[in-house]
């Protein structure tokens, strides 16, 4: 499940990723990453990871398609967590699905990061 962030704002959209993701957290993600680039060009995301579990195989297509539809739009990615695997994983992110991606321990640093 994923919750948009009350300081989301502009091209700068934050979300917490909850346990599981599926497919449909994808119907609430694609539209609102859209919406900011159709009013800003761009968008930049924060992806809260800390009390997220796996992504459903029903997700995974859903997760392709989104980084090749917004990879050259999204000019920034924060990953937030505490585990090694999320450090990794924004390095990945940078490679699919922006074009630049940092990995943080503390939400503020990653707001002030997107926000810069």
């Amino acid at each position: 499940m994923i919750e948009k962030l009350p300081r989301s704002h502009g091209a700068v959209l934050g979300y917490r990723v909850v346990g599981d993701v599926t497919r449909d957290d994808y119907d609430e993600l694609v539209p609102a990453v859209q919406g900011a680039v159709d009013e800003h060009s761009t968008a930049r995301l924060l992806l809260d990871l800390t009390n997220f579990r796996w992504e459903k195989a029903e997700a995974w297509g859903a997760d392709l398609r989104f980084g090749e539809r917004f990879r050259h739009v999204v000019e920034r990615m924060a990953v937030v967590g505490d585990r090694t695997w999320e450090k990794w994983l924004a390095r990945w992110a940078e490679a699919f699905y922006a074009q630049d991606a940092q990995y943080f321990t503390d939400q503020d640093a990653a707001w002030e990061w997107l926000e810069g």
